[in-house]
């Protein structure tokens, strides 16, 4: 269906997030050889002025508020959504109903049902879901070393995503803290990233046990959660995300120990993946902090020369020149609603799980 090498793209959102896409599709082919050229072709926002406002700056040929109106025009290949969780399911499937191809921020969802509908709607469609730090540098080498065994048998893995942002009162008015808007807390907003991460870097969960709390009077939707997990491969895990780690920006890490040795990652130093070979002599045994631009490390070719670091808005950019390859290739891409599917099963797991106090088989 899409075999012309230009691509014409309607963006629903004008936010933070819509920023980190427009931003990709500006800059994919300045670092890939993409076979695609984006065309930003119209963007769709709630509040005029600001939709307006990011049209020029970012090079939108069109504004509108009503999103039914770019998902039913002939002249869009594209739907991205990024919107809040609610509107992600009501847009993909009217998107997916006019056959075009469609890209979603994460969660895919407000609850596993949606999520099914949404994946069934687009099985035939290409998609992805903007689980993008699978493609930080750091995390897709973590990712090579364990295909290669180098960890030998896991026998433990643990995950954080600890962020502040619950503690700023003017936070507690927007969308994100509505259940309505979001379906939940830090759960989706956070933990989302943290089980996509798990399940690419771990394989399969198959139980557990969880809780979660608000701290803030009032609020709807959970400021914190934490779970035990059991994993396919025999590993033991634990999972924790938080709006209300003071101190913390953005810290997505996680902590993996095998047989072999151990790695460990945070995105507060995207670039850095720590080491240990346990296969080494006992006399070198280390922990290696290894900065992972080069050489020969995932996407050093693409960005800066060894030693210059990158940042956050590479790892869309690079998710999006991995999609636009399969595309090209006939090949399936990964992460795709199905992946989004996984996720939030999981998520309805967990909340099951807290509310019960209970452990729970996924």
């Amino acid at each position: 269906m899409y075999t012309g090498k230009l691509l014409k793209i309607g963006m629903i959102g004008h936010g933070f997030i819509a920023r980190a896409h427009a931003n990709a599709f500006v800059q994919v082919g300045h670092f890939f050889d993409s076979p695609y050229r984006m065309q930003l072709r119209v963007i769709c926002g709630r509040d005029r002025d600001k939709t307006t406002e990011m049209a020029k700056r970012w090079g939108w040929e069109e504004v509108t508020s009503d999103w039914r109106s770019v998902v039913e025009r002939r002249d869009i290949d594209v739907v991205d959504i990024a919107t809040p969780n609610a509107l992600h399911a009501p847009i993909a499937l009217a998107a997916a109903a006019a056959g075009k191809m469609i890209w979603c921020e994460k969660p895919l969802a407000l609850s596993a049902r949606q999520a099914e509908e949404m994946a069934e709607a687009t099985k035939d469609l290409p998609n992805l879901i903007w689980f993008n730090y699978r493609r930080v540098p750091a995390i897709a080498f973590a990712k090579t070393l364990l295909d290669q065994r180098r960890l030998g048998q896991i026998y433990h893995y643990r995950g954080l995503y600890l962020n502040q942002s619950g503690n700023d009162p003017q936070k507690a008015s927007g969308w994100r803290y509505q259940r309505i808007q979001a379906g939940s807390g830090a759960l989706g907003d956070l933990m989302s990233h943290s089980i996509d991460l798990a399940l690419y870097l771990n394989g399969p969960l198959t139980e557990i046990s969880a809780m979660s709390h608000t701290f803030q009077a009032g609020r709807d939707v959970d400021d914190a959660v934490a779970l035990l997990a059991r994993f396919a491969n025999g590993s033991t895990g634990t999972l924790e995300a938080t709006r209300y780690a003071i101190g913390c920006r953005n810290g997505n890490a996680f902590a993996i120990h095998g047989s072999g040795g151990m790695l460990a990652f945070d995105l507060e130093r995207m670039n850095r993946l720590k080491f240990w070979d346990a296969t080494e002599p006992a006399q070198f045994a280390g922990r290696r902090d290894i900065m992972v631009t080069g050489p020969n490390h995932p996407f050093w070719e693409n960005f800066w020369k060894p030693g210059h670091e990158i940042g956050y808005e590479h790892t869309f950019i690079a998710t999006l020149a991995d999609f636009l390859r399969a595309l090209d290739r006939g090949e399936p891409f990964h992460p795709n609603f199905e992946d989004g599917l996984k996720v939030q099963r999981l998520l309805e797991a967990i909340e099951q799980s807290a509310s019960s106090a209970t452990w729970v088989k996924v």
